[in-house]
């Protein structure tokens, strides 16, 4: 129910309201845990149209934009010193939290279902759990676990994941806005 709605129904009862007072109970009420408040997401037609809501998809950009850094660094920038820092800090969020994020996101499309905390600690563990099984399931190819097929494998996987998750976070933002 909008706040339009709800000042129409409260209106029936009390007259003198206005959309202010009836947003600022709702608010009090919101803070005590009485009600819940979901974010009512704009009529999109398409997963196109969605993909331009970038404040929506922000998880998205961020993710892909992070891989890309990373396949960028690795292979565009020289390996000294000054260099390889940031190689070694985008590697490190490209391998220990961009796949596990990606899997929470598709796995939690709602947003609401975790706090932060718990979706940063799911996103370590889950990337903690597979990039090792990507690397053995590269063991058993005949690139083996090597740079270039780890890169090429966990950007595939990244992409993938997230794709997934995009079209989970449409889906669900298509049926709210049917309701």
């Amino acid at each position: 129910m909008g706040v339009q709605e709800l000042h129409d129904a409260l209106g029936a009862r009390n007259p003198s309201l206005t959309k202010a007072e009836v947003a600022d109970l709702v608010h009090r009420l919101a803070e005590q845990g009485k009600v819940d408040l979901e974010d009512a997401p704009p009529a999109t037609k398409s997963l196109s149209e969605y993909l331009r809501l970038w404040e929506r998809n922000l998880w998205l950009y961020g993710s892909l934009a992070v891989s890309l850094a990373t396949v960028l660094v690795i292979y565009a920038m020289p390996s000294a010193f000054p260099f390889v820092a940031i190689r070694w800090v985008l590697g490190s969020v490209f391998v220990l939290f961009i796949p596990g994020y990606v899997t929470v996101e598709a796995l939690f499309p709602k947003g609401r279902e975790l706090d932060s905390i718990e979706r940063f600690a799911l996103s370590v563990g889950l990337s903690l759990a597979l990039v090792p099984l990507v690397g053995l399931l590269l063991n058993y190819t005949p690139w083996g676990i090597r740079l270039t097929p780890i890169v090429i494998s966990l950007t595939i996987l990244t992409v993938g994941l997230a794709m997934i998750a995009l079209v989970r976070k449409y889906r669900i933002s298509a049926e709210r806005s049917q309701t």
